[in-house]
């Protein structure tokens, strides 16, 4: 027999972490399991961005450029990032989305690699990541793209033609993790450049990108910094005295501030910086890392191993009749954050599920994903979770014909 919910609040009183879940806001009634899309905003976010307002901006209005050091954030704000992914100081640069970072990243990995003409993309990547591809070599001319589907491709894929491989830690859909420290090694034994996408890995894990040449992420999913906030780029310091991108902005300028005519790299990792930080982005930012240095990781892995098994184990029993299938690795060593489910109503079940309560998204074709975070879910959330999914089977609730529409964000 499945945990009892008992035995789930027991679990919540003896967590480690439990005591951070009273920094994030979340709605009463609400279980959020959403966290790998969309983080819950910390508590002190509304002062940061109120702080930087109306003290900074409107206390010191152009001078906050100096004195409030917001012209220097993408580069303090890395350093704080650079423990979450396993590297240190002076090697995380934070600006624009993380398309941006992937044009930054593959341009510098091909202009390391000037003799190989060959980008190799992983098909279980975010869409947005080939698409970014596709745009590169359009621009660029002369590439061409080899697609592989996962890891175990990968082999048959490399050559002395290929310059970069990108793949992410983490695939979106099903949760699957790769084995980053095998996957560099291979790619660097064929000469070419790795670049990872840890959107879906950084804060639900410990990460670790040390031997990696190139990394990109977003900070609005598990690390909490709200919509729209800016991603960040990792150039290992190998690479950065040569490492030239071709989104040449004037903040990535030697000097930016003595205008001149032409472009001249900076030093080190504010040459992969480009434009005008989103200051008021960064304040939400800076307040979630505030909560995550603090975090102990392998605390954190383990709850979300603890997490994932038991959602596992709990909607399997209370759901066996009801058409779902796990597409999430069943070993919590190949699984990130998330599980998934197939069922071939997903769409309209995740609406039902969602008027619930319980907060899962979908993709398409027929995906249901439930992220975990581990800085706020417990074991009851999900306990009670899978006790509403089965009712919303069971019940058929998703068959109410307001759930048959799509939104414009599935």
């Amino acid at each position: 027999m499945a945990i009892s919910r008992a035995e789930c609040v027991a679990l919540d009183a003896s967590d480690p972490l439990r005591h951070l879940r009273d920094e994030f806001v979340l709605p009463d009634g609400t279980i959020y399991l959403v966290g790998n899309s969309l983080g819950a905003p910390p508590k002190t976010a509304v002062a940061a961005v109120t702080r930087t307002v109306e003290q900074e901006w409107g206390g010191r209005l152009v001078g906050g450029w100096n004195a409030s050091g917001w012209y220097d954030l993408p580069l303090t704000t890395g350093d704080r990032i650079a423990p979450l992914i396993g590297v240190g100081p002076g090697q995380v640069a934070v600006g624009e989305s993380t398309s941006v970072a992937i044009v930054k990243a593959v341009s510098a990995a091909l202009g390391l690699r000037p003799g190989r003409r060959v980008i190799v993309s992983d098909l279980d990547n975010f869409p947005t990541d080939r698409y970014v591809v596709e745009g590169l070599v359009r621009a660029l001319g002369g590439y061409e793209i080899r697609d592989v589907s996962g890891p175990g491709g990968l082999a048959g894929a490399l050559g002395d033609d290929v310059a970069c491989v990108l793949m992410s830690e983490v695939d979106y859909r099903t949760g699957a993790r790769n084995d980053t420290a095998a996957v560099t090694g291979m790619v660097q034994a064929a000469g070419a450049l790795m670049v990872w996408d840890l959107c879906h890995s950084a804060g639900a894990f410990q990460v670790d990108m040390s031997a990696a040449d190139f990394a990109v992420g977003c900070t609005y999913k598990y690390l909490n910094a709200g919509p729209g906030a800016p991603a960040y780029i990792y150039v290992h310091p190998r690479h950065q005295a040569e490492a030239e991108h071709i989104l040449t902005g004037w903040h990535g300028h030697a000097a930016p501030f003595a205008f001149e005519p032409g472009f001249r790299p900076a030093e080190g990792i504010r040459r992969f910086t480009v434009s005008t930080p989103h200051v008021l982005s960064f304040a939400p930012l800076n307040a979630s890392l505030d909560i995550w240095e603090r975090v102990d990781l392998t605390a954190l892995r383990a709850k979300s191993v603890a997490l994932t098994s038991l959602f596992v184990e709990l909607v399997e029993e209370f759901c066996a009749s009801y058409d779902l299938a796990l597409v999430s690795p069943r070993d919590p060593e190949r699984r990130g954050s998330q599980v998934s489910f197939r069922h071939p109503d997903g769409y309209p079940v995740i609406r039902a599920l969602i008027d619930r309560g319980v907060h899962g998204d979908f993709r398409a074709p027929d995906v249901l994903r439930f992220g975990f975070a581990p800085l706020y879910i417990g074991y009851a959330d999900v306990h009670d979770a899978a006790v509403a999914l089965a009712e919303v089977l069971r019940e058929e609730h998703w068959r109410d014909e307001r759930y048959q529409r799509r939104l414009a964000v599935t």
